[in-house]
């Protein structure tokens, strides 16, 4: 790309963005040296990574690369044997820190950076020698060596010895000292003597003061423990830099895995500078193509603070190639240009783009742009002169796949020229198939957008009762000169206003007025979508709230009829129990007494109780007579329903005499009057209905039965028949039936528990307990 389109466009200004988010020396170099490509394989890769790290971030920040010094030279110098100091050994320590750490980063991450994390080799013996070793550039640790701390131990028996004997001077030679201190000059200890007493102070000068008044001597006594003092600290720096040299060498050994290191580590920081640009600025990843087709959605100009920048849709390639921006100046025409500009170079370097999610961009080879003041003073060249010369620059140039970007094309000239030349000049363009961008106050140029295919118009709206842009792009319309509009709000005469229309050209007056008319009626439908669309989110809105509201009706319905259901079995079945208990003093006064009047008393206690259970149920049916059987129309076998019990069962004998029937319900026998008994329902199973509905109702749950007896069909026949009870029962809002099987064999229990477990619907089930039919009966639980 030309470097002066990209200052034109300010990528400079997005490049050092970029640079101050990088953290390492080498990753800031490859920022400043990032540049537009065309090649959109490259570009798809850097915009994955440059998307894989910005997830990163979001998800789990951003890895630290601080302390990743530039050790390229400290490399150079390995390669050649060199020992490095401690300073230069700390940095590659450093380095290989960094790199445990983004292996510790990388954890539990799968994308595109993954193999860059997964390359990086930490060395961790040369790190843990590094580190044991050297506390600081200028500190060797005493475990660096046994050599070392021997070394160092004996200079400081040898300090303190030199020290008690300087202390001893010090006490007895108190009156030849300009004071009581003991100091080092040339590396060895001295006390500061007065220089009148020199004869008197035997041993070696070393220093004086700026005024010759202080003689810092050496005592002869300790001239020996000095020179003991000067071996040891000769043989601590060159076991220092042995030990300097084994690490260097240590370091050499690992070289290609250091540089392999360092090199990941500054893509990384690279890669997740990117990423920090792109959250910084919202930015999205734009999707690419080579066709020629842009559509940037909500676009901002990165450079234009986030509380000022206005975003604009704005797309080329769908049906044209060429749009022509008009407007007022400062109404956002040129910033609309460079934002188009500035977008494609971004996208192009890996960046992402201050857009939407879902924008296009094209692949672009070239991008060329005529904006700004071109006047230059040292070439005389004037305005039109030096735009001109920038035109035919980008005429001999551009392609197919080129993007051209013209601000006010053309201009500084004969307007009627002027406008001819820019619709030649953007004709030409158009039937090379250049993508261009421009903008103008011509009329002539809006209507050859109107009038040409390929071509169209836009223009950047204008508020004139405000006289302020609103800085909003409108594709399809060309904008309106308003100039007479403004003057005439800033206060200039009507008459002379009206005598400035005169002097327009009735052409040029009517198609301004045109223009007027479409932009009031663009206006008003706008006014009237908002409204639409204000309208439909309110019906939206009011639409959800009744479908919430209707979702916790049929949750309260579907609890409230469960909770029902549940209070009636549990009724119901303690009318059973109270049943069977008056069955058994049925049967105790007829085997005492046999007493009929006895036992009538007990069935109308037993109705009573009944109906007192009856009254209990917070469902209620409407009560139907029941339809009487005669005698001779009973037959054993009959299904009937027993009156007083609220209980089906079946006919087992005859009436006798007396009219006394026997009835089996279930596993309970019991003896009957005809006159309560009433037809029951004939055998035939409902159809399983699979669908669940609420409309099902309590009416339902109580024609079906919360027993069932299997007894006396084969396996296959009671399973089919069980597979329909319990749908029906289910879909009844039943919480419990009783399925009766028997004991016998068993086969038929085990079939019927196998059954059960492959129902979704049943919660879990039981064999009965004492009272509720032993280990004949199953009680089976449905969820709710």
């Amino acid at each position: 790309m030309n470097k002066k389109v990209l200052h034109t466009l300010e990528f400079d200004k997005i490049i050092n963005m970029l640079t101050d988010t990088a953290q390492t020396p080498a990753g800031k170099k490859l920022c400043k040296n990032t540049v537009p490509v065309a090649d959109l394989d490259v570009i798809e890769e850097a915009q994955e990574q440059t998307s894989c790290a910005l997830t990163r971030i979001y998800k789990k920040g951003r890895p630290s690369f601080a302390g990743v010094s530039d050790i390229t030279a400290s490399f150079l110098r390995l390669d050649v044997g060199a020992v490095l100091g401690a300073g230069e050994l700390l940095q590659i320590a450093s380095l290989l820190s960094r790199a445990a750490s983004c292996i510790s980063y990388n954890e539990d991450c799968d994308d595109s950076l993954s193999p860059l994390f997964e390359g990086l080799m930490p060395v961790t013996h040369l790190y843990k020698s590094i580190t044991s070793c050297i506390i600081s550039e200028e500190e060797i640790s005493d475990d660096a060596s046994p050599e070392l701390k021997n070394i160092r131990r004996s200079m400081r028996v040898a300090g303190d010895r030199i020290h008690d004997q300087l202390n001893q001077i010090l006490n007895s030679s108190r009156n030849l000292l300009q004071e009581a201190l003991i100091t080092t000059r040339n590396g060895r200890y001295c006390l500061p003597v007065r220089a009148d007493a020199r004869s008197s102070f035997p041993g070696m000068i070393h220093d004086q003061s700026r005024g010759g008044q202080t003689l810092f001597i050496e005592p002869m006594a300790v001239v020996k423990l000095n020179n003991d003092i000067k071996e040891l600290e000769n043989k601590e720096q060159e076991e220092i830099e042995r030990i300097l040299a084994s690490l260097s060498a240590e370091a050499a050994a690992e070289l290609d895995f250091l540089k392999n290191d360092y090199e990941i580590l500054t893509k990384l920081d690279y890669i997740f500078a990117r990423g920090m640009l792109a959250r910084n600025m919202r930015g999205s990843k734009p999707v690419f193509n080579t066709d020629g087709y842009i559509n940037l959605k909500q676009a901002r100009h990165p450079l234009i603070p986030k509380d000022r920048v206005v975003p604009i849709d704005i797309y080329v390639g769908d049906g044209f190639r060429h749009l022509i921006i008009t407007g007022p100046n400062t109404g956002g025409k040129t910033v609309t240009l460079k934002t188009v500009g500035l977008c494609t170079l971004m996208g192009q370097a890996g960046l992402h783009i201050p857009a939407f999610e879902g924008s296009s961009l094209s692949v672009y080879k070239q991008v060329y742009a005529d904006i700004g003041d071109e006047q230059s003073i040292e070439q005389s060249l004037s305005t039109f002169s030096s735009h001109m010369t920038n035109i035919v620059y980008i005429l001999k140039r551009a392609d197919a796949m080129s993007l051209v970007l013209f601000d006010e094309l053309c201009t500084g000239t004969d307007p009627e020229e002027g406008a001819a030349l820019a619709i030649s000049i953007l004709h030409n363009l158009l039937r090379r198939k250049v993508t261009v961008f421009a903008t103008t106050h011509y009329s002539e140029i809006k209507l050859y957008a109107m009038s040409t295919d390929g071509v169209k118009n836009a223009c950047c709206e204008f508020d004139v009762s405000t006289l302020k842009p609103t800085y909003k792009l409108l594709i399809g319309i060309p904008g309106k000169s308003n100039a007479f509009a403004i003057a005439k709000r800033l206060g200039l005469s009507d008459r002379i206003i009206n005598d400035a229309g005169k002097r327009i050209d009735s052409d040029t007056l009517s198609f301004e007025d045109v223009l007027g008319d479409i932009e009031a009626s663009r206006i008003d439908m706008e006014k009237k979508q908002r409204e639409i669309e204000q309208a439909h989110k309110e019906i939206e809105k009011l639409k959800n709230k009744l479908q919430e509201k209707n979702d916790r009706i049929d949750k309260a319905k579907d609890k409230i009829l469960r909770r029902a259901n549940e209070e009636a079995r549990q009724i119901l079945q303690d009318a059973k129990d109270y049943a069977d208990e008056t069955v058994r003093k049925y049967n105790r006064l007829a085997a005492d007494s046999g007493t009929i009047s006895e036992m009538e008393k007990e069935r109308a206690n037993l109705r009573s109780k009944l109906n007192e259970k009856d009254s209990k149920l917070s469902i209620k049916e409407k009560v139907q007579p029941h339809k009487k059987i005669s005698a001779d129309s009973l037959n054993i076998g009959d299904s009937v329903n027993v009156i007083s019990l609220g209980l089906s069962g079946t006919v087992s004998s005859k009436p006798d005499a007396k009219g006394m029937v026997t009835i089996q319900m279930g596993m309970l026998s019991s003896s009957v009057h005809i006159s309560d008994l009433s037809p029951g329902e004939k055998k035939e199973e409902p159809k399983v209905k699979h669908k669940v509905s609420s409309s099902y109702n309590l009416s339902k749950a109580r024609d079906i039965r919360t027993e069932i007896n299997l007894i006396g069909q084969t396996t296959y026949e009671a399973l089919i028949q069980l597979d329909k009870y319990l749908d029906d029962a289910y879909l009844s809002h039943l919480s419990q039936v009783t399925v009766i099987h028997g004991r016998g064999t068993g086969a038929l229990k085990k079939a019927v528990h196998d059954h059960l477990r492959s129902l979704s619907y049943v919660k879990s089930y039981r064999l009965g307990d004492f009272g509720e039919g032993d280990h004949g009966v199953t009680i089976v639980t449905f969820k709710e």
